[in-house]
């Protein structure tokens, strides 16, 4: 052991003493960064490594649960594999470090030396700032709901959304699990507590239900030194605690009970919620960010160690943003942008809000409300109106032009509960994007196959929203058109969405074994679907949503292939019937 560090060592002093003569390794560094380092300071850091493991092939997997663990085992076998030589040279330094697996990098500190050393390692793609980022603070907006008759007993945004007729049939969130990472959470307010997963009614137990990704006081609160006494919930905090009332707020959105004016405040009241605090009195990094999605993806014991996958929850919201005043650009946007692809090929719904940016168009701008594989929520009024303050799409600070948000959701207005018992009334699309959290919970509730189908989840919250057209066009999205860049597909509808899970057949088919293998789905172009035993001649045909038939063929081989290029975005069921045997399932278009 002590040669190994002793060689470690001696290599981290060789490559300082060539970087000397070899400038090749500034450019994986950022220039803000070097710029920083070159005048003596020692910074924070982030080393990302260029392998970056491929886990696509868990979409062809049938459960969350195979889901999950399959995406954990690939990419902490690729991170303990590529990163060991750089945490060695770390070690030898005797520079404190934390490894990622959700994307594979470190999160550290150094000097000048230590990153010239690092950079010129083949295996480093990049060296990137940890910037500290701003909450995304709630808006004074308010919503005149007395304008609409509401039920008396409802928060105005679940009555809206008709979170009371799927009640009536019996689902309300059970057996789901729903996570949040925010300025933490009041674990012990009245309306929320007895929803946490680690509440028994008696006992309290955190392992596996909360994590705190904040270890260090923020600077940019002017404060001199970190001491942990500055913060209400100190650091580290082995208990959910919230420093802020953000946090505690959007949880009483997702999974609530009654508020101060007996009113419910929760979308699924009979959901479970975990979570990880990601800022310090507001302030968070990508650094902080990332480690509660790793958390998430496989949630461990207070003492961060003991992964397990199968704790992870179903959908996680979040309502933060960061904005390139901060920090945040297009040299660091892959490093949240693979933590949500990954955390999203688990089996896991990200709800992000839009942001508070509105009115202009492209006001979508910061991670992660502007990946593809976030689903990402803006604000409406009372009245079905857009928030002047939600933003808009279609993203053109990553130069992809796509269309955000999703879909819009109440965000005006919104009463729920904050520290220490206490209840307020927010506006924001930190308030909407919870009410969609609640709704996935719903969604599975109803269905539990739906649990790690997570682009089927999405799509039938698209096409059963609301649609809501607008005046103002962006770029090439017309807002008279569906979906459009101010609503997306429109204001989301709970009552509809449960329908269409329930009436869409292929989730659980009981009589036959489904062995039939669709892949990509979803798809764009060609699909092709692989069914190893077939017992004679079938017919294959594809209905679209309302029941018609959209291709119909013989299949006599193991492999069909087909071209869906033509159809229309939206959810289609296929039929596979032969000699005894009947084979049915979605395939989403997008």
């Amino acid at each position: 052991m002590k040669k190994t560090l002793l060689l470690s060592a001696l290599l981290l002093a060789l490559g300082a003493w060539y970087m000397t003569d070899n400038d090749d390794w500034k450019a994986k560094v950022s220039p803000e960064l070097l710029e920083q380092l070159e005048t003596g300071q020692e910074k924070e850091l982030i080393i990302v490594f260029h392998s970056q493991a491929d886990v696509s092939a868990s979409r062809q997997m049938a459960t969350k649960e195979a889901r999950g663990q399959y995406v954990y085992q690939v990419l902490s076998a690729e991170a303990a594999q590529v990163q060991s030589e750089v945490a060695a040279l770390l070690r030898a330094a005797k520079v404190s470090y934390r490894s990622f697996f959700v994307v594979n990098a470190i999160h550290t500190k150094g000097n000048l030396s230590l990153v010239s050393s690092l950079a010129a390692r083949a295996e480093v793609a990049q060296i990137l700032p940890n910037p500290q980022v701003l909450l995304d603070t709630p808006q004074s907006e308010q919503s005149d709901v007395n304008e609409i008759s509401f039920r008396n007993e409802l928060e105005w945004g679940l009555e809206k959304i008709g979170v009371q007729q799927v009640w009536d049939m019996g689902f309300t969130g059970q057996g789901v699990v729903v996570g949040g990472q925010d300025t933490g959470y009041d674990w012990e307010h009245p309306a929320i507590m007895n929803k946490y997963r680690g509440w028994d009614g008696a006992n309290a137990e955190h392992d596996y239900h909360w994590h705190d990704a904040i270890h260090e006081i923020n600077p940019l609160h002017g404060d001199t030194t970190n001491d942990a006494s500055l913060n209400p919930c100190g650091l580290d905090s082995p208990v959910p605690c919230d420093d802020n009332n953000h946090g505690t707020h959007t949880m009483g959105t997702m999974v609530g009970d009654l508020s101060d004016e007996d009113k419910h405040i929760g979308v699924a009241p009979d959901a479970k919620w975990i979570a990880c605090r990601n800022m310090e009195r507001g302030y968070g990094s990508p650094a902080s960010y990332i480690e509660c999605f790793e958390w998430f993806l496989a949630p461990t014991d207070i003492s961060g160690e003991n992964p397990d996958p199968t704790m992870a929850p179903h959908v996680i919201a979040n309502s933060w943003s960061c904005p390139e005043m901060e920090g945040c650009n297009p040299d660091n946007f892959a490093l949240m942008q693979t933590a949500v692809d990954n955390l999203k090929a688990s089996g896991v719904v990200v709800v992000v809000s839009a942001g508070n940016s509105g009115s202009n168009c492209s006001t979508v701008n910061t991670p992660s409300a502007i990946f593809d594989n976030s689903f990402t929520i803006g604000a409406t009024a009372s009245n079905d109106t857009i928030a002047g303050f939600s933003s808009r799409g279609p993203v053109l600070v990553d130069g992809s032009g796509r269309l955000k948000p999703n879909v819009s959701a109440p965000g005006v207005g919104i009463r729920s509960c904050v520290r220490n018992g206490g209840y307020a009334t927010f506006s924001g699309t930190s308030m909407a994007g919870p009410h969609v959290a609640g709704l996935v919970a719903l969604l599975i509730s109803a269905e539990p196959a739906l649990a790690g189908q997570v682009e089927m989840i999405e799509e039938i919250i698209e096409q059963t929203a609301k649609p809501m057209l607008s005046d103002q066009d962006c770029g090439e999205f017309s807002g008279l058109e569906i979906p459009n860049a101010v609503y997306g597909y429109g204001r989301v509808s709970a009552i509809d969405a449960v329908h269409e899970a329930l009436n869409t057949t292929g989730l659980n088919n009981n009589e036959t074994a489904n062995d039939l293998i669709v892949y990509p789905n979803p798809a764009t172009s060609n699909v092709v679907f692989i069914k190893e035993q077939l017992n004679g001649d079938a017919t294959f045909e594809v209905y679209n949503a309302a029941g018609q038939s959209v291709h119909r063929s013989s299949w006599n081989t193991p492999v069909k292939a087909i071209d869906i290029s033509e159809w229309a975005n939206g959810i289609y069921i296929y039929h596979l019937q032969g000699e005894g045997q009947l084979e049915t399932g979605k395939l989403i278009k997008k």
